[in-house]
């Protein structure tokens, strides 16, 4: 397995706009849709290969925190992961941490701190993956519960 950072191609974007759409047919994550084009530009990219195909990818941008919160002070520079995503064949096998690892290097020189968002459907696997594997700090989280309230359209 080859894990790097590429240079955002033709070819690279036409990768991560298939991958993203098979990710968005599997509906395992709330409200996630295919990228365009837009969606990817100006973003850092990561990817994971293996004989030649691209099995997984990481990408997303450095931010500035224009506010002091609980997290960082204003002025911060942060690196936020838009989205990581491994082929279901390929997944637990380590190539999600190797693409975050490896993101978190690249960008460690000018971050101090690397943030995501996560929209899983299966959240206590995502949040071992983060936590438990990946040494992240959980911060806050936002809950959902449906009520019967209402009638919807």
């Amino acid at each position: 397995m080859n894990i790097y950072e590429s240079a955002l191609t033709p070819e690279v974007l036409a990768r991560l706009i298939a991958l993203s759409e098979d990710w968005a047919r599997e509906d395992s994550c709330r409200g996630y849709r295919a990228n365009t084009e837009e969606d990817v530009r100006g973003n850092r990219v990561f990817l994971a290969e293996e004989d030649g195909a691209v099995i997984g990818y990481l990408f997303g941008h450095m931010e500035t925190a224009k506010d002091a919160s609980s997290v960082m002070p204003e002025g911060t520079p942060y690196f936020e992961a838009e989205e990581l995503y491994v082929v279901p064949e390929r997944r637990s096998r380590g190539v999600g941490a190797a693409l975050f690892r490896c993101a978190e290097a690249a960008v460690a020189p000018e971050a101090e701190f690397l943030l995501l968002s996560t929209a899983t459907k299966n959240s206590r696997a995502i949040l071992h993956f983060y936590l438990d594997e990946l040494g992240m700090t959980f911060w806050s989280a936002r809950l959902f519960k449906r009520l019967g309230g209402a009638e919807r359209q």
